[in-house]
């Protein structure tokens, strides 16, 4: 008798039944629906999308109290780091909720892509719940234990930068000036916490520092990024880099005739310290502000905590700077 042949397109466990065979299992056909993140893994993504490496930038909540000689007073103890842990939830709210709704411009970014929510590690809807707990939950906290100006503060950064990731980032200057706000924020608070009347030469050295660093890694971007700028961030098309260029210098020259006019202030008390460390530190300023735009002209002006942290001169510099500037507020 001869054997009938397997239908064609029979499944092959039928097959392997009909030859006497164990079945094998079916697995799922590659390109099937992703699997769920398990939850520690979602932590993990939620971390890394809040930014633990630019947390650097909300120490400058004790820029204020450093300047006014009171960092280390009971109050400022306890008061400054709280308001830098509740300004760094805020900015990991901001940033939560940026990445979900940016995740499908980021996919499109070398290294944007790479990040958790636009990679899939973390669910757009977690990220936006995350982002609306954090932002709700950082001023209440503040308005219980700092002041309800520090909950106003807070509250208002986060509309701000909501703003900006729905629509300012889209407006020409706007953008940079939004940026700009956010470092300006977070030098206020600590002095706001505690009632530290703030100097204008301090809101204009740190308003157009932060503008130099914003707008001068925005240049560095529109050189990296020329020919495909407008599939990561559109704005940067309509900017031109001698724009942008014009920015920053601009920028710096004010922060450094600012910070010299408060070096050269002496507010009708002489200063009895060994010398004029007041002034002594316009010098490592100005070479601090020097060194940074180095890497401004290449257009390898990332983020300003990256290019802070990872060139050691310019971390020498600052360092002998921050130095110079504590001496002259201990007028030691």
């Amino acid at each position: 008798m001869t054997e009938t042949a397997p239908l064609a397109g029979s499944a092959p466990a039928d097959a392997a039944t009909y030859r006497g065979e164990t079945p094998r299992p079916q697995w799922p056909a590659p390109g099937g629906p992703p699997a769920r993140p398990r939850a520690g893994a979602v932590l993990r993504g939620l971390l890394k999308t809040t930014r633990p490496k630019q947390w650097v930038k909300n120490s400058l909540v004790v820029a204020a109290p450093a300047a006014a000689g009171r960092l280390f007073t009971r109050e400022a103890l306890t008061q400054v780091p709280l308001v830098f842990v509740l300004f760094t939830a805020c900015a990991a709210a901001v940033y939560l909720i940026n990445d979900a709704r940016d995740a499908p411009a980021d996919r499109a970014h070398p290294t944007k892509r790479h990040r958790p929510v636009a990679a899939g590690r973390v669910p757009v809807p977690v990220a936006y719940a995350t982002g609306a707990a954090l932002a709700v939950l950082a001023p209440a906290a503040a308005a219980w234990l700092s002041s309800p100006v520090v909950a106003a503060l807070l509250t208002a950064y986060i509309g701000m930068q909501l703003a900006y990731c729905v629509s300012l980032k889209h407006v020409l200057v706007i953008d940079l000036v939004v940026v700009s706000t956010g470092f300006l924020m977070r030098a206020m608070i600590g002095g706001v916490a505690l009632g530290i009347p703030l100097s204008r030469w301090f809101l204009i050295t740190t308003g157009f520092g932060a503008l130099f660093m914003v707008s001068a890694k925005r240049y560095s971007e529109a050189v990296q990024m020329a020919g495909k700028a407008g599939a990561t961030r559109a704005l940067l098309t309509e900017y031109s880099t001698g724009y942008l260029r014009f920015v920053w210098q601009l920028a710096a020259g004010v922060a450094v005739l600012a910070y010299c006019m408060w070096a050269l202030e002496e507010g009708g008390v002489p200063h009895t310290s060994v010398l004029p460390w007041r002034q002594l530190s316009m010098v490592a300023f100005v070479l601090a502000v020097l060194r940074y735009a180095v890497f401004a002209d290449r257009g390898t002006a990332g983020e300003p905590e990256d290019v802070v942290l990872h060139d050691r001169a310019l971390a020498l510099i600052g360092t002998v700077w921050l130095a110079m500037y504590g001496l002259a507020v201990a007028n030691w």
